[in-house]
């Protein structure tokens, strides 16, 4: 903890004397300070700053020098035009050609169509070129976050030859680990580790110490099938290709990371009945624009709990007590499906539901709802029991538990297998979703089982 409180110290005290220099006009000083950090440290000064401090940045750092900071910075999509916009259009137009080209299109895409073109036709005409390349590519493909930056040798090469032209292109290219092996039609064949190309004597063909097993995604697969290939193999990069082949791009894992917290982000709002994920400055009314779609489809099927209960009213005004437990009842059976749902959404979106049979998971889950119920439904029964000295109403409510429980696990598993077999997005099979689902099928259950037995428990 003193550790942590120093590290802040430290951090602060940084920031006001490299605010101080920018406030005196000492440019030396600065950028000797400041392009001493790391470029993470650099993006989180940037981004807290205030916009007239930001103005003298854009002063005394260069074009190439800001867009190493965008590179790291971690900018909310709605921030990206108001940076954008505190610069004079040609500064900005250098810096995203400076860009990788998979960071400049990610700051391209939330900016309008006009601005998009306007930078387009101010920038370095090769930049533009190759941002116009991945500009045409449906979002959240593997063609949005490639970039076009990479090494690639011909395969009937040397390795003399493959290391000239790696010298030549390593400060360019987003990564040198990986050297991509293609025919003379751009046809990819293979890959090399950065370490075969060093070990391998100078004369020897490129296509002999090539590993032509190599791994491959279409343009066209979505980000998050191109993240679970990523995580099963645990690349450093990913090679893109067309249907015949051609080499178009490579997907690198600090792309990977961010389509990995977007994914997270994207299906942890929708299990939390949120249509996109919210930031602490959405306005009241864009949140509950964003919220009232779900709670209002929530409120119609709550009504269902409603009617039933206002059906079994001959059998509550008989026993009033049993009333006490239906929010015990409904709660425990909701919180259970979500424990299911959570489970079968995570094996869908790990791929883990492809390995094993579906119902095998289904199979497992009803298990251990049964358990999980048999256990709750005991410790009901003596609670009740010790509580009100009424056994009947505690092996009532017991039952009622355990048998809501099962249903609910099974549901809470076979749904989002039902929605990703018709490829619906699970995740929107989501919390509230189940909950009320789950509600309405516990009162069903519990006050059904009442009026069978409500002359016992009078």
């Amino acid at each position: 903890m003193a550790e942590e409180l120093k590290d802040r110290m430290e951090a602060q005290f940084q920031e006001e004397q490299l605010i101080a220099l920018l406030q005196q006009g000492d440019i030396v000083a600065f950028r000797d300070q400041f392009l001493d950090l790391h470029p993470y440290d650099q993006g989180q000064f940037y981004e807290k700053v205030d916009p007239d401090i930001r103005q003298i940045i854009y002063q005394y750092l260069s074009p190439k020098e800001l867009a190493t900071i965008f590179e790291a910075i971690e900018l909310d999509d709605e921030e990206y035009p108001i940076f954008i916009e505190e610069m004079e259009a040609s500064y900005a137009a250098e810096m995203l050609g400076e860009m990788y080209t998979d960071d400049a299109v990610d700051v391209l895409n939330e900016l309008d169509q006009d601005q998009t073109s306007h930078f387009l036709k101010i920038m370095d005409e090769e930049a533009a070129q190759d941002i116009r390349e991945l500009l045409h590519y449906e979002q959240d493909t593997a063609g949005s976050i490639m970039t076009t930056e990479y090494v690639a040798v011909a395969e009937n090469s040397n390795v003399r030859s493959a290391m000239t032209i790696l010298r030549n292109e390593a400060q360019e290219a987003e990564t040198i680990y990986y050297i991509f092996v293609v025919d003379d039609q751009n046809r990819l064949t293979g890959v090399l580790s950065l370490r075969d190309l060093i070990i391998a004597g100078e004369d020897t063909l490129i296509r002999d110490i090539r590993n032509e097993r190599v791994v491959s995604v279409l343009v066209t697969d979505d980000q998050e099938d191109v993240a679970q290939v990523m995580r099963d193999y645990n690349f450093v990069a990913l090679p893109v290709t067309n249907s015949r082949n051609e080499m178009l791009g490579i997907i690198t894992v600090d792309d990977i990371i961010d389509v990995i917290d977007e994914e997270a982000e994207e299906d942890y709002s929708k299990f939390a009945g949120v249509s996109d994920m919210e930031t602490f400055d959405t306005s009241p009314f864009t949140a509950a624009k964003k919220r009232l779609p779900w709670l209002v489809c929530l409120l119609f099927l709550g009504m269902i709990t409603a009617n039933l209960v206002d059906l079994f009213t001959d059998t509550l005004s008989k026993v009033a007590l049993l009333a006490a437990f239906i929010p015990l009842i409904g709660g425990t059976s909701g919180n259970s499906g979500t424990q299911a749902l959570a489970v079968a959404v995570r094996g869908i979106s790990n791929g883990d539901t492809e390995k094993e049979s579906k119902w095998k998971l289904v199979t497992r889950e009803m298990l251990t709802g049964l358990v999980m119920g048999v256990i709750c439904g005991v410790i009901a029964v003596s609670i009740v029991f010790f509580w009100k000295h009424e056994f009947i109403l505690g092996l009532l409510v017991g039952v009622a538990i355990c048998c809501s429980i099962v249903v609910a696990t099974v549901a809470g598993a076979i749904i989002p297998l039902l929605m990703d077999r018709l490829k619906i997005d699970p995740a929107v099979a989501s919390g509230p979703f189940i909950t009320t689902l789950n509600d309405i099928t516990s009162i069903l259950i519990y006050l059904g089982i009442a009026t069978v037995f409500v002359e016992q428990l009078m």
